[in-house]
C-alpha cells in the first residue's frame, strides 16, 4: 500500500465522519472519541487513520463501517486491501442466466443430491425430506419438470 493509497482513504473516511456529524476538526470536539466509542475501538486506531500514519486493521475497518453506515466490501476496496473483483458483489450479477445455458434453471433435487455426494440409494430419502422445507413454488416448478413427481406430503405418508 502506498501513501497515496492511505491518504485517498483517509480523506473518503474523514469526509464520512464529517457528514455523519463527527467533530473530528476541533481539538476540543470529541468526534475522534465519539467515533471510537461508538465503534468500539481505540481512539489511537482512528487517530492514525485520520493523521495518515497506518491503515486500520480489519477489525476496526469493519466496526468503522458499521458506526459510518457503509458496507464493509466499500471499505475494504477503497482502503486497497482487495480489489472490486476479489470482492464479487453478488448483486452486480445477472439475476438469471441467459436463456438456453444449462444454467437457466434450477437443478432437481436429484441433482442437488447427486453433487452432495448422497449415495444413490439414499437420494430418495433426501428428496422426501427436502421437500418439506421449500417454498411451495420450487416444488411445484420442480414437479412441471419431472413430470411424474409426487407432492412431498403423498410422498411423506407412504
Amino acid at each position: 500500500m502506498t501513501s497515496q493509497d492511505l491518504d485517498a482513504f483517509a480523506a473518503w473516511v474523514e469526509d464520512l465522519m464529517r457528514e455523519r456529524g463527527y467533530d473530528i476538526d476541533s481539538p476540543r470536539g470529541g468526534g475522534k472519541s465519539r467515533i471510537a466509542d461508538e465503534a468500539g475501538v481505540h481512539r489511537a486506531a482512528v487517530t492514525r487513520l485520520l493523521q495518515r500514519q497506518s491503515m486500520p486493521d480489519l477489525e476496526t475497518t469493519r466496526r468503522l463501517a458499521r458506526v459510518l453506515g457503509v458496507p464493509v466490501r466499500e471499505m475494504l476496496i477503497r482502503s486497497g486491501r482487495l480489489t472490486a473483483e476479489e470482492l464479487a458483489d453478488p448483486h452486480d450479477r445477472p439475476a438469471s442466466p441467459a436463456p438456453g445455458t444449462e444454467f437457466d434453471r434450477r437443478p432437481t433435487l436429484e441433482e442437488v443430491a447427486e453433487l452432495l455426494g448422497i449415495p444413490a440409494d439414499r437420494r430418495e430419502m433426501f428428496v422426501r425430506v427436502v421437500e418439506q422445507f421449500l417454498p411451495q413454488e420450487y416444488e411445484a416448478e420442480a414437479r412441471g419438470r419431472e413430470g411424474a413427481r409426487r407432492p412431498a406430503e403423498a410422498a411423506v405418508g407412504d
